[in-house]
């Protein structure tokens, strides 16, 4: 994994370098990020410089409030939430149960989102922060081409160190002033523990036998999962 610095978007890398069946992942090929709405100029240039498609998995009241079209790479919007964010706040959801909602509610999307990934170009995936819908994607699309758990697990879990403090402590403030009996909020909004990605995929293979299994048991063909694995696993030799 690369973490990336691009001017005026928080949590952005490139996860090429994780070891896969057969070699390792593409560097260039799979990018990750938080919302690109306070990209710079020159940030905007990077991205137009390394990337071709972007999927934006935020929902239409995001998108509203914090729009970031970037001219030069195509946009696929695909709102893997059914349910507004707001929501599992109130609910006082958990990130098992959160991510649990996604693969059982969401999975044409997230399929939908991992196509894109399967059609070869340069793909940044992003949502508000980068850690939940992204980090869900992300950790599927790479597990169904067989990268190493430990990294897949490894790379979710460092998005909270990338997530800038100040936001943080001050989504925490808000959200323990606006929630104050909730358990789950602060660790929903701010958090990105390992044991939780790790359940997630232990569920998948419990479930689905394999997140490839679960890709195809939510629409995906074989020769879409052929092309996930020709765009982002490089030999070693």
């Amino acid at each position: 994994m690369t973490i990336l610095d691009v001017g005026g978007v928080s949590n952005v890398r490139d996860v090429g370098g994780i070891p896969a069946a057969g070699g390792r992942i593409r560097s260039g090929v799979l990018l990750r990020s938080g919302q690109l709405s306070g990209a710079t100029t020159d940030g905007i240039a990077m991205l137009r410089a390394s990337v071709q498609h972007i999927v934006d998995l935020r929902d239409g009241e995001e998108v509203a409030a914090e729009p970031s079209e970037i001219e030069g790479p195509d946009t696929t919007h695909l709102p893997l939430f059914l349910g507004s964010v707001r929501s599992f706040f109130e609910a006082d959801t958990s990130l098992d149960e959160l991510y649990l909602h996604l693969l059982e509610e969401s999975g044409e999307r997230l399929v939908d989102a991992i196509r894109v990934i399967a059609a070869g170009e340069r793909t940044l995936v992003h949502c508000t922060v980068g850690k939940d819908r992204t980090g869900v994607t992300i950790a599927l699309a790479l597990s169904a081409v067989g990268a190493d758990r430990e990294a897949v697990i490894a790379d979710y879990a460092l998005t909270e160190s990338q997530l800038p403090a100040q936001r943080s402590q001050r989504v925490a403030e808000y959200l323990r002033t606006q929630h104050p009996e909730a358990v789950h909020a602060v660790a929903l909004a701010t958090q990105s523990p390992a044991p939780v990605m790790r359940r997630l995929l232990e569920q998948v293979d419990e479930r689905w036998g394999s997140a490839a299994g679960y890709l195809r048991a939510k629409g995906m063909t074989e020769a879409e999962l052929t092309a996930l694995t020709a765009a982002l696993v490089e030999s070693d030799s």
